[in-house]
């Protein structure tokens, strides 16, 4: 059975870091895009960060550039997000997500191209 398990998220005040962890099992790994997604109350599901197969060109969104970082291990079948300078806007459910198999291109597409879904984690960014 396919899963993924997100990790590592807490309440943590504005400037410091976290990093999240996404477990994942049942399905041959680095086969897949794995993308980093989040939800705040009211708002629509946002794409964060993906990673593709060959650890290229991975993406992120305008307002994490430069402060997140994704990267995975093949071993450990786990993919992460390192946050650093965290601001309250970062507050949200944070999701990791299995893309398309093999293509290259898979982290362009949108979250209705993910079909397995961790439960998330939550990430609270206040003072």
């Amino acid at each position: 059975q396919v899963q993924l398990v997100e990790s590592g998220g807490g309440l943590v005040q504005p400037g410091s870091s976290l990093r999240l962890s996404c477990e994942t099992s049942g399905f041959i790994f680095d086969h897949y895009a794995i993308g980093w997604f989040r939800q705040a109350p009211g708002k629509e599901r946002e794409g964060v960060a993906c990673i593709t197969i060959t650890n290229d060109e991975p993406i992120y969104v305008d307002s994490v550039k430069g402060r997140f970082s994704i990267s995975k291990d093949d071993a450990k079948k786990t993919v992460y997000l390192e946050m650093n300078t965290l601001k309250p806007e970062d507050t949200a459910l944070y999701y990791c997500a299995r893309g398309e198999a093999y293509f290259l291109t898979a982290c362009q597409t949108g979250p209705d191209k993910y079909d397995y879904w961790g439960q998330g984690t939550q990430v609270t960014v206040s003072s």
